[in-house]
């Protein structure tokens, strides 16, 4: 295996989900061998400037990573411009990342499958993204899969993959109306109107607008079969999401290795039965169980 890549964690105001986070990542005996940055952002006001100053005292004093790099914003710049900003900026300091974000939790194998499939498909020109969450649902998938697809939950790229990235969502939306790719895009889900609302302002998305710079530019990502992070930030303070369990998972924890796919083409297979989880897990039936067991919980605390 190669240097690891650094891991890029980006941090805000809840301090018990970044405690969760970084534990799981210290599950991974790599953790020891790689750079952890952390990326903490300022508070938006008075309101909330307690619960990021809880962040920072707790980030202050990580240990079990090679080395802990902090970068503390005096404002607040968002997920968004933090993300893109970070980002680039360690894509060219380093060539590679490992992406994070506070509400995540991590497998123990998550960081030995990003850096292996980092290395495997370095050279790889047509895979400029590693996914390391999938969705679960009635379809299942192989161990590895190759999908024109970015999954924002513990994800890794290259130089060369992030020089793609578009900031420009009207560009975007444009690209992929030329190639008569909306249906496909939206992969069951509303991808685009999430992408449309990105460039309205009703969204600050960076996730739509990579996943969307992999596909106008025909590029895969190689996908992880089984869950290696799941997301544990929904509910009534996450900035994009308040559906408790609507895309809950349950995290593998189990070995998993990736394997070089060649020729390094699409599996169809998997991006219908990817679109079809999505069809599922979006459906009527399933919010209205989420807002049961939601309601449930509130019952039983």
């Amino acid at each position: 295996m190669n240097s690891l890549a650094p891991i890029l964690l980006f941090v805000y105001n809840r301090p018990a989900h970044v405690e969760r986070c970084v534990a799981s990542l210290l599950q991974s005996p790599l953790a020891q061998e790689s750079p952890l940055i952390i990326f903490s952002d300022g508070a938006k006001g008075e309101h909330d400037r307690a619960q990021v100053d809880a962040v920072r005292e707790y980030i202050r004093k990580i240990e079990g990573f090679k080395s802990v790099e902090i970068r503390e914003n005096t404002v607040n710049r968002g997920l968004a411009d933090n993300i893109i900003g970070g980002v680039t900026e360690c894509t060219e300091r380093f060539g590679r990342v490992i992406v994070v974000e506070d509400d995540l939790v991590l497998s123990p194998c998550f960081l030995n499958f990003m850096n292996r499939a980092l290395d495997l498909y370095e050279n790889v020109e047509e895979v400029v993204n590693i996914n390391s969450h999938v969705l679960e649902g009635p379809q299942r998938f192989p161990d590895n899969f190759l999908i024109s697809f970015a999954d924002s939950w513990g994800w890794a790229t290259w130089k060369r993959g992030w020089e793609l990235f578009e900031p420009d969502g009207t560009l975007l939306l444009d690209k992929i109306k030329k190639i008569r790719g909306t249906k496909r895009f939206d992969m069951g889900y509303h991808f685009v109107r999430m992408l449309r609302e990105q460039i309205v302002g009703k969204n600050n998305s960076w996730a739509i607008r990579w996943n969307a710079s992999i596909f106008v530019n025909g590029k895969l990502s190689l996908n992880a079969g089984k869950p290696l992070a799941v997301n544990g930030g929904f509910g009534k303070d996450a900035t994009h999401c308040n559906t408790p369990d609507l895309f809950g998972v349950r995290l593998y924890t189990g070995n998993l290795e990736p394997r070089l796919i060649s020729p390094a083409e699409e599996n169809p297979e998997a991006r219908n039965n990817l679109r079809l989880n999505y069809i599922v897990r979006t459906s009527y039936a399933n919010k209205l169980r989420v807002r049961l067991l939601e309601f449930f919980y509130r019952l039983v605390k």
